[in-house]
């Protein structure tokens, strides 16, 4: 299931529309506890409804069932699923941290709203034809959950971060049902196009080395040519009418990349939109993985 990057974009779209810090002597907590909180109910409900009856009203079964996806697509959607609920609990925390709740609320409740709504959907796929109810993608919606509420608990910021990039990858157009017909959906759908990071700045763990914060190192992971989920069941015809063939195979990836956020700005509203924009990874060389060998890109997307 892709719609859960649909669900990360309305949680940015909250989280930006947040207002900027200002002098501690003027600030209304209670205002703004009840900001977040409004905003993140009917936010939480309202696209939960929305996808029922845009999404689901036309797969629902009406029993419920388990289905074991987690052969499917090299593993690229769970490592989707772990970005998703990373990203919804930093998110999350950052607003309850502007709400001035307590550490153990922001924590708690903040950094959990993510998982708890990406579980009402998992139970949603649950109910649907087709789907069912995965406890590979719960695995993982725990632990980007676990992983953001660890490093806020015990370093007080997030050293280690997730990060994702696309590039068409060319295979959607043998499949475009699944894979998407579109650029937009293909950004979704199209998990051969897809690379996630996890990215971390040495100097954030060894502040006397002189490194700057903002420089950082990634480890990518990504696949290639998966026409289906479980395997190429599609017949694809190149241009001159050969059938063509596709291996599908695990990439892994090293990077040098910008932490976006560390970057010092005084400018209220451009850091909140680089801390946004520090969800994508910065185009960089890349040092490439397979079991065919190496392979260097001077630019990578």
């Amino acid at each position: 299931m892709a719609h859960f990057r649909y669900v990360l974009s309305c949680f940015l779209f909250f989280y930006h529309s947040l207002g900027g810090q200002t002098d501690s002597s003027r600030i209304n907590y209670k205002t703004r506890k009840i900001v977040v909180a409004g905003t993140s109910g009917v936010l939480t409900v309202g696209s939960l409804v929305g996808l029922q009856q845009a999404w689901y009203k036309s797969y629902n079964t009406g029993s419920f069932h388990f289905f074991d996806d987690n052969k499917e697509w090299l593993q690229m959607d769970k490592v989707g699923h772990f970005y998703t609920t990373y990203q919804m609990g930093y998110l999350m925390m950052e607003a309850f941290d502007w709400a001035g709740y307590s550490k153990n609320k922001k924590l708690f409740i903040g950094g959990t709203i993510g998982l708890g709504y990406m579980t009402a959907i998992e139970c949603m796929d649950g109910f649907s034809k087709g789907w069912g109810f995965s406890w590979g993608d719960q695995a993982a919606d725990v632990m980007g959950t676990c992983l953001a509420i660890a490093q806020e608990a015990f370093w007080q910021e997030q050293r280690v971060k997730i990060k994702f990039s696309f590039s068409p990858s060319g295979l959607a157009k043998y499949n475009p049902n699944l894979l998407g017909k579109s650029l937009s959906t293909q950004l979704l759908k199209d998990y051969n196009g897809q690379t996630y990071w996890l990215t971390a700045s040495p100097g954030m763990f060894a502040k006397k080395s002189g490194c700057p914060e903002w420089i950082s190192l990634a480890v990518g992971y990504g696949a290639y040519g998966m026409l289906g989920g479980h395997n190429n069941n599609v017949v694809a015809i190149g241009p001159d009418g050969q059938v063509l063939s596709f291996t599908r195979e695990r990439r892994f990836y090293i990077s040098p990349d910008i932490d976006l956020s560390r970057i010092k700005v005084k400018n209220k509203l451009l850091k909140k939109t680089l801390l946004v924009l520090n969800m994508f990874k910065f185009p960089m060389p890349a040092l490439e993985f397979t079991k065919r060998g190496l392979h260097f890109y001077p630019l990578y997307f």
